[in-house]
């Protein structure tokens, strides 16, 4: 294990949170933030609204479906994320993606025969405006 992520695993669970939503991440944490074993720490971090392409596209792809529903939120996604998180096998990521306003037109009507119900009224609504948050010292979120 390299130095550097040695120190990462040593700083203790509440100052890695405070640190995924802090309004700056110090550039070396970066990419331990997003790899974090405490899905609470991935799950702030992939709300925020500065997420850069790469790190969109990891989040993209994690195995939590809290995480993928995060990212299906944002309007920085390539065609092929928006096509992955139309096939996602959690309702709650396609039910977030039904909403976005990067989903074309044929995708939506694809969702609008969704096997869950809740999917289908989500699709059936329409595109939705990506809502931020930001608290005194923390970064913008997605919400």
């Amino acid at each position: 294990m390299a130095d550097l992520e040695k120190q990462y695993k040593a700083i203790p669970l509440e100052e890695r949170i405070a640190m995924s939503l802090a309004e700056e991440i110090p550039e070396q944490w970066r990419p331990y933030v997003i790899r974090d074993q405490w899905l609470v720490v991935k799950c702030y971090f992939s709300r925020r609204a500065d997420l850069r392409p790469s790190e969109v596209a990891v989040l993209a792809e994690d195995d939590d479906y809290v995480i993928r529903l995060s990212i299906a939120k944002r309007e920085d996604l390539t065609p092929e994320m928006v096509q992955a998180f139309v096939a996602d096998r959690d309702p709650n990521v396609r039910h977030a993606i039904a909403r976005n306003r990067l989903l074309p037109e044929a995708m939506r009507e694809m969702l609008k025969s969704d096997v869950d119900e809740l999917v289908t009224q989500a699709a059936k609504k329409g595109a939705r405006e990506v809502r931020f948050r930001q608290r005194p010292g923390q970064a913008v979120l997605i919400r």
